[in-house]
């Protein structure tokens, strides 16, 4: 029985602390030779000059994010208002019919039920149904129907004429929130983060995107500071590399890595994941450039955000569950925006689609449909999470793209509801991709941090580097 009880204790001693350094060594970066750290610092080459086209400073973004924006936006979209969305994840790939699912567990998406949401999401539900029954309703008694003197075609005139008005402005195409199959979606419990999905199906997403829907038939490239096509293409292939960037980023942030001794599974950052991603011996020395588009990307939101702050002050953020709460929302929008308007360094919108009158408008309209052709291929996505947020997060530059280019925003920001309108959807997804984004540059402090620890390791242990 002592025997017993002493190797209990024994085991009730060693085993916690071994788990604890499990968890404490999980995270951190371990190199196999030492030069590897020379290669991990390297990622970050270019994050000490000014975001491209832009002229602003990549360290100053890093202090504006890291220091006031992130932990306001992650508050935020912590929020009824902000944490749910109205999707339809199960529309049809327009593109190849092999659109394999991703059957892993962490793949999945669970939809709300209406008692877990806000009282103004379900009274649009409540509404939605109302409607539904009296559509049927006048189906089954045309003769109680009341003429309004407006024929089939004239009522299908009228809402051709209202797309083509919105297709003008719109660069993605927003999913149709009143399909059966559109449902509520709580961002907060279906986070994004490395499920598994990968091999040859996701990487057909993301080649489709490079290879077919950016201007010119290219693999992913830089697309650095060299002048070799016009601002417009290096923008959009910018845009579109910073958002792959930081969803790269996310997925090594958020990695699951698998317990030990009957352990669970622990969420937490991957930095070999990382410098395998954005290693320049490992990318053909293009990482470093992708990191750096991040921050064009972060800038063009953050822009979008400022010029449409008169018309955001305007929203009320209600949600329902408490009063108090949709109050702290509104407070919290508007303390935000604060920050967002009075940055001094913006990306300038108006540099874009400039010069020939005929020229820049049929350049726009390529921008337009090359970009609603990327928000698309997010159908085809096989992972259900992966495919929620790479729907949010297109949409949110499409709705910032929309702010800057609509020309319904005057140049002293000034918008009005009769001329510009933003749905609720929009709005949400613009604040998450955002937050996504503002995550992504905190985090490569994260993984620099996780470096310059090694590297101080190694230095203790007397290693010459």
């Amino acid at each position: 029985m002592k025997l017993w009880l002493g190797t209990g204790l024994l085991v009730g001693i060693i085993l916690p602390n071994l788990i604890f350094a499990f968890e404490a060594s999980l995270f951190d970066f371990k190199p196999k030779p030492k030069e590897d750290i020379g290669n991990a610092e390297d990622c970050f080459c270019k994050l000490n000059e000014e975001v491209d086209d832009c002229g602003c400073k990549i360290e100053l973004i890093d202090r504006l994010n890291n220091y006031q924006i992130h932990p306001r936006i992650n508050a935020l979209v912590q929020k009824d208002y902000f944490r749910f969305i109205k999707l339809n994840l199960n529309k049809i790939c327009q593109f190849w019919s092999d659109d394999a699912r991703c059957s892993l567990k962490d793949c999945h998406v669970k939809a709300c039920n209406q008692e877990d949401l806000p009282a103004s999401f379900r009274n649009i539900i409540n509404q939605q149904e109302i409607q539904d029954q009296a559509q049927g309703c006048e189906q089954t008694n045309p003769l109680g129907h009341i003429n309004s003197s407006l024929s089939d075609e004239s009522l299908k005139a009228f809402e051709d004429m209202k797309k083509y008005d919105d297709a003008q402005d719109n660069f993605c195409e927003p999913d149709d929130e009143t399909h059966a199959q559109a449902e509520y979606l709580d961002l907060v419990l279906n986070p994004e983060r490395f499920t598994g999905y990968k091999a040859p199906h996701a990487h057909k997403i993301w080649n489709s995107i490079y290879r077919e829907n950016c201007f010119e038939n290219t693999d992913r490239v830089a697309y650095g500071p060299e002048k070799n096509t016009c601002l417009e293409k290096r923008s959009f292939y910018r845009l579109v590399s910073g958002l792959h960037t930081s969803i790269n980023i996310h997925l090594s942030a958020r990695f699951l890595h698998k317990g030990v001794l009957d352990q669970p599974d622990v969420w937490g950052p991957n930095p070999e994941e990382f410098f395998k991603r954005f290693d320049p011996e490992k990318t053909n020395g293009l990482g470093p450039q992708w990191l750096k588009n991040l921050y064009f990307i972060y800038l063009v939101e953050l822009r979008a955000l400022a010029k449409v702050a008169p018309y955001l002050e305007k929203e009320t953020f209600y949600a329902g569950r408490s009063q108090q709460e949709d109050e702290d929302t509104k407070k919290a929008v508007v303390d935000l925006l604060k920050i967002a308007t009075t940055f001094q360094h913006h990306f300038n919108e108006t540099n874009l689609f400039r010069g020939n009158p005929i020229e820049a408008k049929k350049l726009k309209e390529e921008f337009q449909i090359k970009f609603r052709n990327i928000t698309r291929i997010m159908d085809c996505v096989g992972c259900d999470k992966c495919r929620l947020w790479g729907k949010v997060q297109t949409l949110a530059l499409g709705t910032s793209l929309k702010i800057l280019f609509s020309g319904k925003i005057s140049s002293e920001n000034q918008a009005t509801k009769n001329l510009f309108q933003l749905s609720r959807t929009e709005i949400v997804a613009l604040f998450n991709g955002f937050a996504r984004l503002s995550n992504s540059i905190a985090e490569i402090e994260n993984f620099r941090e996780s470096v310059s620890k090694c590297k101080s390791k190694f230095k203790d242990q007397n290693v010459e580097l």
